[in-house]
């Protein structure tokens, strides 16, 4: 089919005719602002720099409509357009916010903008329904003198009177049927007296419901959709170094003339002393790529390390959870990496995963447990996909039973079935960076005393810890002795750490393909 856009060109160049220009850019403006207020909300697939600068060019049209309102000396028009200014002020300062890492900040105007905008539309509303009540009273009262045949026939005309009109309308009637404009202070259900109280309890009512309404159809779009970003940064990925620092030390030494008459008693002289010390620092960045700080090239300035637990049917998904194991290690994470973690540990349900977009997922999911695992179909293709497609890793870790071994393992055939579990080695770059791992810590050896890894494109995408290290990260580190709970913060840290980093690896080979 053959499509005529000659047909199109009369109304292209009606639009853009010098009195149909500016609502044709206008609308063009609010086209392009809708699209990014869904990306970022929604979608996650422009940049962010475009976003901003869509937002920012609202101030062209703004101005534009500034100086028409003003030039028309119409204080509703003027009204109008500060009405107007609120919705793309709020985003920007939301979005510049966000933008640049400045959560709370972002937060604060996010909430400030949803209340300015409520009582804003209140106060529209109002005004619009007093409005045409008075108006509709006005021509109920013509309409009674012309005898019109809306009204009742022979029905007495009693006029409510200064202070009656107060609280209802300025006459009384009585009609041939009900009415039901919202606006008309005769309708049926605002009954018999106190009319205006009535209309204007309803009016608040209703907007205040209808605003939740769209605010939570607004919202919905992106309660759909959840992202996961990395802390912004750089470094390598090397092992933490032993560093002894060498320190000289060199007290004040005096010379005496042994043939000199003054008596003096010297001190004993003192040779210089070399202290050494033993500390361990980072002599370089951790993280991955170029970038200012520790962190992740591919990350954000609002970006942060999460630990995110997977829930799961079956069984006790929860053990240690929330102020004990998880956010020890993801304390220590960030004190000894250096990079932004969160302030308290998550949990997603196997579903939830499929609400993060690609490039924008977690890198790591950590799940545990000692009875059963129990998981759907449904639930197996989206854990295939999360580790497939949005490049994620599991960290597994065997909370206490030799049967929760196997649920695992049984699991994952069902999820990887094409790819068979291995040994992963004290030298693989999981036990080597950033703390080197000379043995495999655990508490007690639930599924014996080999970590095994289920290896894609070269890449661990499941580690599976056998002796319940969450035990060691917990507040009492399970009684076990300091060398063994250290080892087993150091291990968390070199998951979390390689997880990120393979993200991070993984994100840039997506970039140059694209490019």
């Amino acid at each position: 089919m053959k499509v005529d856009f000659s047909r199109l060109k009369p109304w292209f160049k009606q639009r853009w005719e010098p009195e149909n220009r500016p609502w044709t850019l206008t609308w063009t403006h609010l086209f392009a602002w809708c699209l990014c207020w869904l990306d970022w909300t929604a979608w996650h697939r422009f940049p962010e720099f475009l976003i901003w600068l869509v937002f920012t060019g609202a101030a062209a049209p703004l101005w534009y409509w500034y100086r028409r309102a003003f030039s028309d000396g119409s204080i509703i028009r003027k009204r109008v357009y500060y009405s107007g200014c609120i919705l793309p002020v709020w985003c920007w300062c939301t979005f510049t916010c966000y933008a640049m890492g400045w959560m709370a900040l972002s937060v604060f105007f996010a909430r400030a903008g949803l209340v300015i905008s409520f009582f804003t539309g209140l106060l529209w509303v109002v005004w619009y329904v007093e409005k045409e009540s008075i108006a509709i009273q006005y021509a109920r009262l013509a309409e009674a003198k012309n005898k019109k045949s809306s009204l009742a026939k022979d029905a007495p005309l009693e006029y409510a009177g200064p202070l009656g009109s107060m609280g209802g309308p300025f006459a009384h009637f009585k009609f041939a049927e009900r009415l039901w404009h919202p606006c008309d202070l005769n309708a049926w259900y605002y009954g018999e007296g106190r009319q205006k109280l009535h209309q204007s309890l309803g009016t608040v009512f209703s907007y205040t419901a209808l605003f939740c309404f769209l605010v939570m159809l607004l919202t919905s779009l992106a309660g759909c959709s959840e992202i996961y970003e990395m802390p912004a940064g750089g470094g390598e990925r090397k092992q933490v170094q032993q560093v002894v620092k060498v320190q000289k030390v060199i007290k004040k030494k005096f010379v005496i003339n042994p043939l000199s008459a003054v008596l003096f008693n010297p001190p004993p002289i003192d040779e210089i002393k070399l202290q050494l010390l033993e500390i361990t620092k980072h002599a370089y960045a951790v993280g991955y790529g170029q970038g200012e700080g520790a962190g992740f090239a591919g990350g954000t300035n609002r970006g942060k390390v999460r630990f995110i637990r997977l829930e799961y049917n079956g069984g006790d998904w929860d053990q240690d959870f929330g102020k004990g194991a998880d956010l020890n290690l993801l304390i220590e994470y960030g004190i000894r990496t250096g990079h932004k973690v969160a302030s308290k540990t998550e949990s997603r349900k196997t579903s939830d995963l499929k609400n993060f977009p690609k490039r924008k997922s977690p890198p790591m999911v950590y799940i545990t447990g000692q009875k059963n695992i129990s998981m759907s179909k449904k639930d197996q293709k989206i854990l295939r996909d999360y580790l497939l497609e949005k490049h994620g890793m599991i960290f597994a870790d065997n909370g206490g039973s030799g049967r929760w071994h196997g649920q695992f393992f049984n699991m994952m055939r069902t999820v990887l079935p094409n790819v068979q579990p291995i040994k992963v080695p004290l030298d693989h770059p999981v036990h080597r960076v950033p703390y080197p791992i000379p043995f495999l810590p655990y508490v007690a050896p639930h599924g014996g005393k080999d970590a095994w890894g289920w290896v894609v494109d070269g890449r661990l995408a499941v580690y599976y810890h056998p002796g319940d290290i969450g035990d060691a990260w917990s507040d009492g580190h399970a009684g076990i002795k300091t060398e063994y709970w250290e080892l087993c913060f150091q291990l968390g840290v070199n998951v979390i750490f390689y997880a990120h980093a393979e993200y991070n690896k993984w994100l840039d080979a997506v970039k140059q393909d694209e490019d």
